[in-house]
């Protein structure tokens, strides 16, 4: 029976992921990134497997080894990982790298796709072991928008769908239709923290997908922590996109949006 690798990186959701395709009858081998990976993953598949960060090469050669011919990618990447990591690239990486049109996301995920095609190894989208988690349009908790709230989160949909258009990001804070501050490279949790300091309080937060999304590569994801920030950081809105964006620890989430005042709008 031929497993699906399972590339994680940091959170929950590889947890998640393995937990579904098992229950599907899926034999699931994590590939773990020392660092990033959690530990508690080892107990949510079949067999894993360890690795440095760019061991491109050692990844290849467990895959073919242990009859891999599908793989998911799960779980955050911290980008400047990547970037500020050259020396510590295998052979395979760094020749892959040096072939890079430039490093925004798609050109080195799809540079990484190729390079496994090679091998006989596909990247799945793993949506579909996902619908579940991804909440149709609609009001999430207790309290309605104000209109000043609403005016902001439809000006801020704008700003991060153009922004995603761009590969630049995925999320946007704005207050009294100003962007306090956009989502690049350090992801959007410290965004919100960024948007905390420059504006105190009364800011919202919309995540969206990329216009084009391939969500081989990337998912949209809204968890606890995220929501945990914009409550610290004094925001008082989220707006997340439908069927394209993950809202994991939604009945927590819920809870404590109730609990602080915050709303969530799908939309």
């Amino acid at each position: 029976m031929a497993a699906i690798g399972l590339v994680a990186g940091a959170g929950k959701l590889p947890m998640i992921f393995a937990d579904i395709a098992r229950k599907r009858g899926e034999k699931v081998i994590g590939i773990g990134l020392k660092g990033l990976t959690p530990h508690e993953l080892e107990s949510h598949v079949d067999k894993f497997i360890w690795f440095e960060l760019a061991a491109l090469q050692k990844m290849i050669f467990a895959a073919v080894t242990n009859r891999i011919t599908k793989v998911v990618l799960l779980g955050k990447l911290k980008k400047e990982l990547f970037l500020n990591n050259p020396e510590g690239f295998d052979e395979d990486t760094r020749k892959m790298v040096s072939k890079l049109t430039d490093k925004k996301d798609y050109t080195i995920l799809n540079k990484v796709s190729d390079t496994l095609k090679k091998f006989g190894i596909e990247i799945l989208d793993p949506t579909p072991y996902l619908k579940e988690l991804m909440p149709k349009k609609g009001l999430l908790t207790a309290r309605l928008l104000s209109q000043d709230e609403s005016a902001d989160i439809e000006y801020a949909g704008a700003i991060a769908r153009e922004l995603a258009g761009r590969d630049i990001g995925q999320a946007v804070a704005v207050k009294n239709k100003t962007v306090i501050a956009m989502e690049a490279v350090e992801g959007t949790d410290e965004m919100i923290v960024r948007a905390g300091v420059l504006s105190k309080k009364g800011f919202v937060v919309a995540k969206v997908a990329r216009p084009e999304q391939d969500m081989r590569f990337d998912i949209p994801l809204v968890g606890l922590e995220t929501v945990e920030a914009i409550i610290n950081a004094g925001g008082t809105a989220l707006a997340i996109e439908s069927d394209k964006t993950l809202l994991i620890d939604k009945d927590e989430i819920i809870k404590l949006a109730d609990e602080k005042g915050l709303a969530i709008v799908i939309v």
